[in-house]
């Protein structure tokens, strides 16, 4: 299953089209996100991280949503982890014979 988070644009890193980060913030917890698919994103801005990477805008009213139901399902303390910014690799099957 995967999961969505919204999180605030709290600093820009870098600005390059193919390689934008910056620092997002999730209710207290920042980490470093992959933000060239809303380059168009400013600082104070929510979007949807899955994976480590910005997929899309959304506001903050749905943003303090989604942290409102984390909160009462005791699920926030799984953003304290690296889940929200490390995938985990697929493995190819290409090469089974």
């Amino acid at each position: 299953m995967c999961l969505g988070v919204p999180g605030r644009v709290s600093a820009w890193l870098d600005r390059d089209p193919l390689f934008a980060r910056a620092n997002i913030e999730f209710d207290g917890i920042q980490r470093e996100c992959h933000m060239a698919c809303v380059p168009e994103a400013e600082i104070g801005d929510y979007v949807i991280i899955h994976a480590g990477v910005a997929i899309c805008l959304v506001d903050q009213a749905e943003a303090r949503r989604v942290f409102d139901e984390l909160n009462r399902l005791n699920l926030l303390a799984e953003l304290e982890t690296d889940v929200v910014t490390e995938a985990t690799p697929i493995e190819s099957k290409r090469d089974e014979p």
